[in-house]
């Protein structure tokens, strides 16, 4: 039994296999496909390998330039003041014995100084980012009479510098009673031009179809606030709480000027109280007193420093 296999007919030129339709795929010409070196081909750096230099000597001058204080003032804080005075200058202290630690903590009441930084810092950081929240809201997603004129008042209030404001600040703070008090302390600064206008400007670019969808599900103002804006909005809160909580742990004008309770005070105006201590010329322990203030929101800033970027650019590009 033979089996019959089909053959191509000699004058039936070769070509490609017929399609379902009955037609048939013309061959590819040469040029209409791209090479193969040419696909997925990764782009070519514009930049040139002087400029890529540049960048990174620059960059590396920069880190240095900021870096160089920090570590003097850490390096210092275990000297003697015969070495800080030497010459030539020595950078590495002969011992890193926390003598000078030492005399800060018998110097200062330390540990209320930190409690009384670290608890305004958290709840005026914490009232900040909730009335810039709420008041951004408002400007972005209600209506009422007047709108762009309360955000024209948001954006000149951020031209206006601190000091100008301390004498009125100070006068009604004392009129109050409020002079070594902690409210004397957080009330003036929980208006936040600036969380206001990073908030707002990030809210514009958040999608209103998940807020009109919500809208018709019954939610309310509150609702929508915090069960939809508020979880779409965490980088932007991660900044604002971020550049807050530096400035109210490094306040020290205001905080001078209301409190001379050493019990009230936080830990940048308790380091006055160092001018006791062999008056201002025992450096060391200055700046160890300096390095206790300084390593914990550092520390902060390390940490959160991209939810940083990361919030200052969401509302950067829109449309």
């Amino acid at each position: 039994m033979s089996l019959d296999l089909p053959t191509r007919s000699a004058s039936t030129p070769p070509g490609p296999t017929p399609t379902g339709s009955g037609s048939t795929t013309p061959p590819a010409t040469r040029g209409s496909r791209k090479p193969a070196k040419d696909r997925g081909a990764p782009q070519a750096r514009t930049g040139t390998l002087p400029g890529t230099v540049a960048s990174y000597v620059t960059m590396v001058v920069a880190v240095g330039v900021m870096s160089v204080p920090l570590l003097w003032m850490l390096f210092a804080s275990f000297k003697q003041p015969d070495e800080i005075y030497s010459i030539p200058l020595q950078w590495l202290p002969a011992s890193f014995e926390p003598d000078n630690y030492a005399q800060v903590a018998d110097t200062l009441p330390i540990g209320r100084l930190f409690l009384n930084s670290l608890g305004l810092t958290i709840v005026g950081s914490g009232l900040k980012m909730l009335l810039g929240l709420c008041c951004a809201y408002a400007l972005v997603f209600l209506e009422f009479p007047a709108k762009k004129v309360v955000f024209a008042v948001v954006i000149f209030a951020l031209l206006i510098p601190q000091q100008i404001t301390i004498i009125p600040n100070y006068t009604l703070v004392a009129s109050l009673g409020w002079l070594n008090t902690y409210q004397g302390i957080l009330v003036p600064g929980l208006a936040s031009a600036f969380g206001t206008f990073l908030f707002r400007q990030h809210f514009l670019t958040l999608p209103v179809s998940i807020l009109e969808a919500a809208a018709l599900d019954g939610a309310g103002h509150w609702r929508r606030l915090w069960g939809f804006v508020l979880p779409m909005s965490l980088p932007t809160i991660a900044a604002v709480g971020l550049v807050s909580m530096v400035a109210e742990w490094n306040e020290y004008l205001w905080p001078f000027l209301v409190v001379d309770n050493a019990e009230m005070m936080t830990l940048p105006v308790g380091l006055t109280l160092l001018q006791n201590v062999d008056g201002l010329n025992n450096w060391g322990v200055l700046m160890a007193a300096t390095v206790l203030v300084t390593a914990p929101i550092l520390a902060v800033f390390l940490v959160l420093q991209r939810r940083l970027v990361a919030g200052l650019t969401a509302g950067a590009v829109t449309g």
